[in-house]
């Protein structure tokens, strides 16, 4: 078996056998494949697709190119999350009490934020304290303690995928969606979880622009799921505009433990009742309609914060911080952002609005950057808002105050403003796939 007959094959449209492309996978993971074949590779999947067939079989080459996590360790109930990328996207610190408070078990890896997006290790570390490098049997008694954990994910899952999308970032075929799906799926079959919830965002701050190419990402990661038996269900979530009101680590902390205090944050709360809903209906077998008032409920009686405080805990944090914001890092300085027309809010791109919380420091542009815990952005006016000259439409945090202008110009660049209020839709989820 050649590369070179490979790529040929695929490039004239030719669907693979899995052995082939168990030969593509495994021999540049091993280094026996050079980066120029590999990339041709890539190169002929993105103009030519994949089946589900092949897009199954490259997700388990990837996903068995490592250490494949066992969760059976910990009962029926497990469930993992998985969101596809956004800004202000805190979701799993608010769900993951939630279902754990219903009987579920997460034992959660999670990654940290690139570009524009946020990572869910970066808010968890900036609580004091809070320990996301557990080891195996710390993981283990977390899990089973407060049924629940979230730590970083080990080295030697999926290898094949972290090599493989280092070259899919360098040879523009990051936008395929079997290539997508795969690698999203590789990591997320590895991770055990016999129960998965995609959050599929879509809007100017996800990487699917568009809810028709959403739509198809989150078909390709269903049917992967199922045909390797797994239960999965993909929520489809509008990220056309920030989540929430606070872009950044501690600030959305802050954020996701007032929606747990009972506080309905618009757009978050609808959002984040789907996803556990869905999860807990995976989980459990039950009805969506009465997983969603078993959730709501578990909010409204106080029972999700406990677990969140809980958890907390268990993972080293100081949950002082629950009942006291001012525990948790706080930027030296701020900058009031009004603005500069009377009108209405017609749009607000969330990308802009990630970038600017980056450029104070809140995100990194590179792996090994450090980033500012306290640094982000506080929506003041959304979509859809009325504004008058000099009104705060957000306010900016940083420990820098030189930081500002930039951060500034760049959320400035993301609003659009009109004389006539938008009509809005009102739903955050557009559509449940399973």
């Amino acid at each position: 078996m050649r590369a070179y007959d490979i790529i040929e094959k695929k490039r004239d449209g030719n669907e693979l056998s899995g052995e082939e492309i168990e030969f593509m996978v495994a021999g540049y993971t091993r280094g026996i494949i050079p980066d120029y074949q590999m990339s041709a590779w890539l190169m002929a999947v993105y103009f030519q697709g994949m089946t589900d067939r092949e897009t199954a079989d490259l997700t388990m080459s990837m996903m068995n190119s490592g250490s494949v996590a066992d969760m059976s360790r910990f009962g029926n109930m497990v469930v993992d999350k998985h969101s596809s990328g956004g800004v202000g996207d805190k979701t799993t610190l608010i769900i993951a009490p939630i279902i754990a408070a219903l009987g579920c078990k997460i034992p959660k890896m999670s990654g940290r934020g690139l570009g524009h997006t946020g990572g869910t290790l970066d808010k968890l570390e900036s609580i004091p304290g809070f320990n996301t490098a557990l080891s195996v049997e710390e993981f283990e008694r977390v899990v089973n303690e407060c049924g629940m954990a979230v730590i970083s994910q080990t080295e030697n899952i999926t290898p094949a995928d972290k090599k493989i999308y280092a070259l899919r970032d360098t040879t523009a075929t990051v936008s395929s969606i079997p290539l997508i799906a795969s690698s999203i799926m590789s990591k997320k079959l590895a991770s055990g979880a016999p129960n998965i919830v995609l959050d599929v965002t879509i809007g100017s701050g996800a990487f699917m622009k568009d809810i028709g190419k959403g739509q198809q990402l989150a078909e390709k990661m269903v049917a992967i799921g199922k045909s390797c038996g797994r239960n999965v269900a993909a929520v489809l979530t509008d990220m056309d505009e920030p989540l929430g009101f606070a872009v950044g680590n501690a600030v959305e902390v802050e954020e996701s433990v007032r929606l747990l205090k009972g506080k309905k944050i618009s757009g978050l709360y609808e959002v984040c009742v789907a996803l556990a809903a869905n999860m807990l209906s995976l989980a459990s077998g039950e009805a969506y309609d009465s997983c969603v008032k078993c959730v709501t409920d578990t909010v409204a009686s106080g029972a999700a914060l406990r677990q969140f405080k809980k958890w907390i805990e268990c993972q080293g944090g100081d949950a002082r911080f629950i009942d006291d914001f001012s525990l948790l890092p706080t930027a030296k300085y701020e900058r009031a952002v009004t603005a500069v027309r009377d009108g209405y809010i017609t749009h607000m791109d969330a990308e802009m609005v990630g970038k600017a919380s980056c450029m104070l420091g809140a995100g990194r542009l590179k792996y090994d950057d450090e980033i500012d815990p306290a640094a982000g952005v506080i929506l003041r006016k959304k979509v859809g808002d009325m504004c008058h000259i000099g009104d705060t439409v957000c306010v900016l945090k940083a420990s820098d105050p030189e930081l500002f202008d930039e951060a500034e110009q760049a959320f400035v660049s993301a609003l659009d403003f009109g004389d006539v209020k938008p009509a809005l839709s009102g739903h955050m989820v557009l559509g449940i796939m399973r």
